[in-house]
């Protein structure tokens, strides 16, 4: 459960005194010990990661609050100094040579607060968390992604000493200053078309083992999507869950999706089991391709054309005619409210104008 969000686990194994679950789509297991009929105890193994992808954690049933608001001892609630709510120009890594930019957008009620930090790189998704006192507490967990962030609130309509935690194996600093007008550049002029000498060409197996060439006869004449992506990617997986919609009402008027797999797990084996799991959760009706490549490295490789590859997903929209009419960086998802929904109308306007050509 984050703010809004809720995701249901299904693969679950129970014995007299453990329990073992997977989170869907992602490649990340909890096993647990039963500890009396209120408590649960275990290990979370995230095997996406190389390193240090394994946390301790411990569980409650019950519990309301995802911070506690009463301090050790206290039989009363911390209250908030500020409300944070509106928008905020964020930066992280603020004393790096290279800091990236943000925004984040807040709605507090109360010592509850709501809403996500969006970048040029997608957003943060479901936060959930609260003021107490003068202390900004954020939090979501997608079953791969474990974010946890603590700033300190001030009457200044800042926000310092700001940290960052991605589990066990990230940690970065940030800040934040109030500004209603605060903006990111603009997604469409990030990656673009470097070489024009060269087209968009590639030849992959689908998951099937079957290879897959933009220039097969299937994607003749037809409006393409080529989405870059990764199992791995939260970001992605909010992305796909828009492809197949727009696949299902738009595939009969011409429009074909493939989507370029950039897997962390270089084994192929293990590449194409979690494709697999995103196959069977979104109901992808598209191809879905394995490029053998990790990284957006592997991907800038792969698309000499671009002038580079920031982030997952980036998408490509391909006319009739085999050019590249547009390339968007990112994905603004349902954590971001209005940002999604202009998106969407953006993505249908774009191709049912394509598909009228």
């Amino acid at each position: 459960m984050n703010a809004s969000e809720r995701i249901v686990i299904k693969e679950v194994r129970e014995t007299k005194d453990s329990i073992f679950w997977k989170m869907p789509v992602f490649d990340s297991e909890f096993r647990c010990g039963k500890t009396g009929k209120t408590k649960i105890t275990g290990i979370w193994g995230n095997r996406i990661l190389k390193k240090k992808n394994k946390i301790a954690f411990t569980a409650v049933y019950g519990t309301t609050w995802r911070f506690d608001p009463k301090p050790k001892g206290s039989k009363t609630a911390v209250k908030p100094k500020f409300n944070i709510t509106g928008r905020w120009q964020v930066t992280f890594k603020p004393d790096e040579d290279m800091p990236i930019d943000a925004v984040g957008e807040f709605v507090q009620k109360g010592s509850k607060v709501t809403g996500t930090f969006l970048t040029e790189h997608s957003d943060y998704r479901y936060l959930e968390g609260v003021v107490l006192g003068n202390d900004l507490w954020l939090s979501c967990f997608d079953g791969a992604h474990p974010f946890l962030f603590h700033g300190t609130v001030n009457a200044k309509n800042t926000i310092t000493r700001g940290e960052f935690w991605f589990g066990s194996h990230n940690y970065i600093n940030w800040q934040a200053v109030r500004n209603e007008k605060a903006a990111l550049r603009n997604p469409e002029k990030l990656t673009f078309i470097a070489d024009t000498t060269k087209p968009v060409v590639f030849n992959y197996n689908n998951i099937q083992g079957k290879p897959v060439s933009l220039r097969d006869e299937r994607y003749r004449n037809k409006v393409v999507i080529i989405q870059l992506m990764g199992s791995w990617c939260p970001n992605c997986l909010d992305e796909t869950k828009v492809l197949v919609e727009m696949y299902k009402k738009y595939q009969p008027q011409g429009l074909e999706i493939i989507a370029l797999a950039y897997e962390r797990n270089a084994n192929p084996v293990k590449a194409r089991q979690s494709l697999e799991r995103l196959k069977i959760h979104c109901d992808v009706p598209y191809e879905i391709l394995l490029t053998g490549r990790t990284g957006r490295e592997g991907a800038s490789e792969s698309m000499p054309l671009l002038n580079d590859v920031m982030t997952f997903p980036t998408t490509l929209y391909i006319d009739k005619t085999g050019k590249v009419r547009k390339i968007y960086t990112g994905f603004s998802g349902p954590a971001t409210g209005a940002h999604h929904e202009q998106l969407l109308a953006e993505m249908n306007a774009f191709i049912q104008k394509l598909l009228a050509e």
